[in-house]
């Protein structure tokens, strides 16, 4: 406190409104925590709009992305790739039969089996509703005949563990990637779409 008969010390006022160094680097500290999380907060954003929440796999758009990445990795290095098109069988009378809450399951089920299946390369996706794909980098003339036997023993585990009343089985397809025709990740899911509509492609 000041009185009329105390001299002002030398300094004193000025350190009250100069600020200080150690002030100085907190608050910038705490800017740059501020935008670190905000950028956190962006890229978890972008992360779970590219995810399906059922089965954690990336969605429809999610996948488009990255297999646009594994496509263009590929061009670059001169390798293959393949796509794979997965369709749950009987999906429909899952649903009816055994109520909503088992027909997740049976997705998420079949989820973790590609997951698993797959390489960490590989990119693999849920496309909606009981549909999944996966692109393979790296890989030409996919052996469906391996891959079906290798996803059906799996499964075969799963459906011994857990006794639904029914088996999830599935049926797959491919196609195998040519720059030429498809050029872009785009222009291979067109094609996937038209075969399957057009009942060219054989599960």
């Amino acid at each position: 406190m000041l009185t009329p008969d105390k001299p002002v010390k030398s300094g004193v006022g000025a350190d009250m409104h100069t600020p200080n160094a150690l002030d100085s680097a907190v608050q910038d500290r705490e800017v740059l925590r501020n935008l670190s999380r905000k950028a956190e907060q962006e890229l978890m954003g972008v992360q779970m709009a590219s995810m399906d929440e059922l089965t954690l796999l990336s969605n429809r758009h999610g996948f488009e992305a990255l297999a646009r990445l594994g496509l263009e990795a590929c061009q670059q290095m001169g390798k293959p790739a393949t796509l794979l098109f997965f369709d749950l069988d009987h999906f429909k009378r899952i649903n009816r039969l055994y109520g909503r809450t088992e027909g997740d399951n049976a997705l998420k089920t079949f989820a973790d089996v590609l997951r698993i299946a797959f390489r960490e390369s590989d990119v693999i996706g849920r496309l909606g509703s009981d549909e999944f794909a996966a692109l393979l980098t790296g890989a030409n003339a996919v052996e469906i005949v391996a891959i079906r036997t290798r996803l059906e023993e799996m499964l075969d585990e799963r459906n011994a563990t857990v006794h639904r009343g029914y088996d999830i089985r599935f049926s797959v397809a491919q196609i195998e990637f040519d720059p030429d025709h498809h050029k872009t990740v785009d222009g291979l899911m067109l094609a996937l779409d038209e075969v399957r509509h057009q009942g060219q492609v054989e599960f």
